[in-house]
């Protein structure tokens, strides 16, 4: 795991900036503690820091430069089955100087060009420069798990893992208020869009070819929904034993590791199972997991304790109080360069700070949910799918639940809140009942959250532009499916939030996290499965749980689902109540700002501190995360 950054001059004038390369990858460094490098030739810059994982020598280093002189690579990710793939090189008479999967990596480009992309399982984002044509060729992997942005402006293209070292080129910081639109009902940007108007991302599975005259990208993998091809064909008792012998295989290849390696054991399905499979092929498995001494209820290590016991693992739970997430804060909040308001990253940030102690490679079960059916909001779409007399019943309750206490501070008012939530959508078609569902505003609320002269109607349609993409796998808006919605979640939830949270708070923390649910033959195969098989009326994960029943303890299929929330509220009536009222969100510097409507912020403190905070919890967060990120980048 690395960190990658580059610019080509499109022109004379552009050659300048160029320079600026040295001081790009150094705001990269937490991605790559281990060493760095720079490359220059006519009109390019490469540059790679290093997280050393695959062959730790020097000889792996990067930038990475083949025999012949003519291609060089930067590279950030991992290329699991690069053994087999070397094997089929030195068939064909390659020689090698390293055991990296980066050597390769380049090797099989030039052996196949683009097509080598469909051999590669792992995840990545990686450049590579053609000295002969002057070509920069990119890709990112098939589901986004590693970050690709760039920039095309002023006769200059820039690449990076990261948005701040591509300010570094001295782009123009204008604030892409369609994106901005997007965060404040999701609560982060997903698509190829970023904050910046100047920068964009690659989107998962594409590629990209640059030269001085043109640059074109794209599509070298999409994720199908193939549910009528599979189901004549196989029953549910076969389709178990696939995705075992699959998700078995996943797991053995990204244990490969030259450093110490370990599992995140939450104790929920997905990372026991994550446990149990990796358990099979070492003997000294680290498993790690965090609890909260302040919020029992929350607090699931004893259910870890039970799988680590059971697969007889070395297992460190990590005990926290509120104070030690609250002094992690800033730390979490410093690092982000884009504004991301999941708060659930800075567990994921302590998680990953206290696990690299001890290990540089750690396994999740990322990816499963939004496979598998796995959320509450499954369950809610697929009872109004597939019963229109509850989304009656809630349009009918809607009035009484809107006057309930709504709030996340305890188990009968959170349940009124989900059920207004559910109501809130129940007059709205399939589709927008979903975007709906996936976020925080209705649109009128998000409209009047900004100032008249502020947003635009250009930035309007392009928000409705992109949420259109997002939505693209519903064929049918009044009638969506539920194999649809976790197409969507894959493209939406999975790219925009999951997958940068784990990547930008394990990154911080200079730890390389790896998914075996995201295996794309996993992937395929479960996208190939129908509904039936992953969710109903009672039941989710379905056939996840009916493969592992037998392997993993009992109690772990007992048990809700819990998740844990950090306690936004208990800290916006006490230690961040100043910082958010009298300095972030205050009226006179919402006013000089002019970005939002002062009387909607105004009114969202106001059911903050009331007895029915319902949503204004998670809108005040998105709030204040942006106000925090937009005094690091326009105000210091």
């Amino acid at each position: 795991m690395c960190g990658i950054v580059g610019g080509y001059a499109l022109q004379e004038n552009s050659k300048k900036k160029l320079d600026n390369i040295s001081l790009a990858i150094s705001t990269l460094s937490k991605r790559g503690p281990d060493s760095n490098g720079i490359y220059t030739h006519n009109d390019t810059a490469l540059a790679h820091t290093r997280l050393a994982i695959i062959d730790t020598s020097s000889l792996a280093q990067q930038p990475f430069t083949d025999r012949s002189g003519d291609f060089t690579i930067v590279f950030n990710g991992e290329i699991f089955n690069y053994k087999e793939l070397k094997k089929e090189l030195l068939n064909k008479g390659y020689q090698f100087k390293s055991e990296s999967d980066t050597e390769v990596l380049l090797n099989l480009y030039i052996e196949e060009q683009e097509l080598c992309l469909n051999k590669l399982n792992g995840f990545f984002s990686f450049v590579i420069y053609n000295k002969r044509k002057n070509e920069l060729f990119m890709a990112r992997d098939r589901f986004g798990i590693k970050p690709f942005f760039y920039s095309i402006s002023d006769n200059f293209f820039c690449f990076a893992s990261e948005i701040k070292a591509l300010l570094k080129f001295g782009l123009d910081k204008t604030i892409n208020k369609a994106a901005l639109m997007q965060y404040f009902h999701l609560n982060y940007i997903a698509g190829t869009h970023s904050i910046f108007n100047e920068i964009k991302k690659l989107a998962p599975g594409h590629f990209a070819k640059l030269t001085k005259k043109d640059f074109k990208i794209q599509a070298y993998y999409k994720l199908q929904l193939n549910e009528q091809s599979y189901s004549f064909n196989n029953n549910f008792e076969t389709s178990c034993k696939t995705l075992y012998k699959l998700l078995d295989e996943s797991v053995q290849l990204r244990m490969i590791a030259d450093v110490p390696l370990g599992s995140f054991l939450s104790g929920g399905i997905d990372s026991s199972i994550i446990t149990a499979l990796a358990s099979k092929h070492t003997n000294q498995l680290n498993t790690f997991s965090i609890g909260f001494k302040d919020e029992p209820f929350f607090d699931e290590t004893k259910y870890a304790q039970i799988v680590a016991k059971k697969f007889h693992t070395q297992h460190t739970a990590f005990m926290l109080s509120n104070n030690e997430l609250y002094e992690n804060l800033h730390n979490m909040l410093e690092y982000m360069d884009e504004p991301f308001a999941d708060s659930s990253a800075l567990n994921v940030y302590i998680l990953s700070m206290y696990t690299r102690k001890k290990v540089t490679v750690a396994l999740s079960g990322d990816g499963s949910d939004e496979m598998f059916a796995g959320y509450n909001k499954h369950a809610a779409l697929y009872k109004t799918i597939h019963s229109r007399k509850l989304t009656a019943g809630l349009k009918y309750f809607s009035p009484l639940l809107a006057a309930l206490p709504q709030s996340r501070n305890s188990k009968i008012t959170n349940i009124i809140r989900q059920l207004h939530k559910l109501s809130d959508g129940a007059n709205l078609n399939d589709k927008e009942r979903y975007w709906q569902w996936a976020g925080f505003y209705n649109y009128n609320l998000l409209r009047n959250l900004f100032h008249p002269d502020f947003m635009n109607k250009f930035s309007i349609e392009m928000y409705e532009q992109e949420k259109k993409y997002l939505l693209s796998a519903f064929d049918n808006p009044n009638q969506i499916t539920i194999n649809e919605i976790l197409l969507t979640d894959i493209k939406m939830v999975l790219d925009g939030d999951m997958l940068p949270k784990v990547d930008r708070m394990s990154m911080a923390n200079s730890l390389e996290v790896r998914s075996p649910f995201l295996d794309y033959r996993v992937v395929d195969f479960v996208f190939s499965l129908p509904s039936h098989f992953k969710i109903n009326s009672k039941n989710r994960k379905i056939i996840l749980k009916e493969t592992f029943k037998n392997e993993l303890p009992i109690e772990i299929f007992q048990r809700s689902k819990k998740g844990f929330e950090v306690p936004l509220l208990k800290w916006f009536n006490a230690d961040l109540k100043a910082k958010i009222t009298e300095d972030l969100l205050s009226d006179s510097y919402v006013r000089e700002q002019q970005i939002f409507n002062p009387v909607a912020v105004k009114q969202t403190l106001q059911k903050l501190f009331s007895s029915s905070p319902g949503d204004s919890v998670a809108q005040i967060w998105a709030l204040m995360v942006f106000q925090t990120w937009y005094k690091k980048y326009y105000i210091n």
